[in-house]
């Protein structure tokens, strides 16, 4: 049975079970081998010297036109290109699949070419990260009914494309685009959200509430499922998610857009990471 809010058939399942089968399922895929805590790196490709990022085998260049890498390796580089022994030049896209069916490896670890506002760079995913060994667990608050609630998404005009230049965790403003407001009312109060509209219909939300900075990590995400043909979805703060930034560093968060900001303690979810 699915563990996403608003599956079919899941009507009649006890929602305190399915967000328990949901906390085990993001426990783990956190802390697998090629999950957020194994971000050990983001190189900036026009920040290397001669094509040279420290730690990272290789000769690296863009292309003239913007639109591909050039990687250059030797045989004491170490790299594998789609599975096997890699050596020469290769001319290389932005990966958009797993990081563990990335095309580059050297041993275990995994480069993956990332392109975000027109620069490239390469992120290393290594099983072996600092992070991923210190990681116990995600302090999180256990499910209450209280926090999950109706929602009514409503879309922006197609035609006027929205977006805001918001500060990222890195210190750089990046674009974030926003598909429409998402409306709930929590203990009597009504509140709203910017949020982005993914490529399966799902809803995405980052923002921060009283207990941020706090008693949770400084900003959080939401996710809740794709709206009917209403506009209706759960609001289900039950399963708001920790951002990857606060698993480990060199991810580009963005933080919450204005209004984004609820005036009251989400004292729910997923709260911060526990290391030991």
């Amino acid at each position: 049975m699915s563990t996403e809010p608003n599956s079919p058939g899941d009507a009649f399942a006890d929602p305190a079970r399915l967000w328990k089968q949901w906390h085990e399922a993001r426990t783990e895929a956190v802390s697998g081998p090629y999950g957020p805590l194994a971000l050990t790196g983001t190189h900036w490709i026009d920040d290397a010297a001669e094509g040279r990022i420290p730690a990272v085998p290789g000769r690296w260049a863009v292309s003239a036109d913007g639109g591909e890498v050039i990687l250059t390796a030797g045989p004491e580089d170490g790299l594998a290109l789609d599975g096997a022994p890699f050596t020469g030049e290769a001319r290389l896209a932005a990966d958009s699949g797993p990081t563990a069916a990335s095309r580059l490896a050297q041993g275990e670890r995994r480069l993956v070419l990332l392109r975000r506002d027109g620069l490239w760079a390469v992120r290393v995913w290594d099983p072996a990260s600092p992070a991923r060994q210190a990681f116990r667990g995600i302090e999180t608050t256990p499910y209450d009914p209280r926090w999950s609630v109706p929602g009514r998404f409503t879309p922006y005009d197609p035609a006027a494309a929205r977006s805001v230049r918001v500060p990222n965790v890195d210190g750089v403003e990046r674009e974030l685009g926003l598909g429409g407001e998402l409306a709930f009312t929590l203990a009597g109060t009504d509140h709203t959200l910017q949020v982005t509209v993914e490529a399966d219909g799902s809803l995405w939300a980052v923002f921060a509430d009283a207990t941020s900075g706090a008693d949770s990590y400084r900003f959080r995400f939401l996710r809740p499922a794709a709206p009917d043909a209403d506009g209706r979805t759960t609001v289900d703060f039950n399963r708001t998610l920790l951002p990857p930034c606060a698993l480990a560093d060199h991810f580009l968060c963005p933080f919450p857009p204005p209004g984004n900001t609820l005036p009251l303690a989400i004292a729910a979810g997923e709260r911060n990471p526990v290391t030991g």
